[in-house]
């Protein structure tokens, strides 16, 4: 099954919706999503607020649709790894580098998840947040059990306490991470995962002596 490309005119539009939920992305990850105005989104666009409700009908549905989108591509990440690489270690660094990759990617919809996930999951409509963060828990949790079962993690502490760190640890990175700065996302995850996998104790036999 093909799909037809769109018309000039609908392509338009939907880059230009893109741009927009780019833009107040920006916004919302730097002055909170409540702080920040259609007025101010549609003057860093370039448009005039009336010409942004051509688009969107009110905040809530750029921010719904910056993380629906961000939500759906990071879920179809994590599934298609843990189809594919059979090794539990293996997959778990995957998982790893798909989670921090997103903070070069789609830094302002992390930032955004992190910053108003508990507000934003009171009202019916972003329902959906909770439903994903469930999912990607079962999801990870599932590759940790299994690390774990077969001997190639440690099983001292519960697959779901393991991922939770895993998590808050990752996704609190945002605060600190700089896009000009000199670590890249993937040089980051390698980072966590030595301190994960190798531990921070060294051996007794390689501690010095005084």
């Amino acid at each position: 099954m093909t799909t037809e490309p769109l018309a000039p005119e609908a392509a338009f539009v939907s880059a230009r919706r893109s741009e927009i939920v780019a833009i107040a992305g920006e916004l919302f990850a730097t002055k909170g999503y409540a702080n920040t105005t259609v007025r101010e989104i549609a003057d860093a666009a370039g448009i005039l607020s009336g010409s942004l409700y051509h688009h969107f009908d009110s905040k809530e549905s750029m921010v719904e649709a910056l993380l629906r989108d961000f939500l759906d591509r990071i879920g179809a990440q994590y599934r298609d790894i843990i189809a594919r690489v059979a090794d539990p270690v293996d997959a778990l660094r995957a998982l790893v580098h798909a989670a921090f990759g997103a903070l070069a990617t789609d830094r302002s919809a992390v930032a955004v998840m992190l910053n108003e996930y508990n507000v934003l999951v009171r009202y019916p409509r972003f329902a959906f947040l909770r439903e994903s963060v469930e999912a990607t828990e079962l999801l990870w949790v599932q590759v940790l059990r299994t690390g774990m079962l077969t001997g190639r993690l440690h099983r001292d502490v519960p697959a779901a306490t393991v991922y939770r760190f895993l998590r808050d640890a990752i996704w609190v990175s945002v605060r600190w991470y700089r896009p000009d700065g000199p670590q890249r996302p993937g040089d980051i995850a390698e980072d966590y995962l030595a301190v994960l996998l190798g531990g921070l104790a060294a051996p007794d036999d390689t501690r010095e002596t005084g």
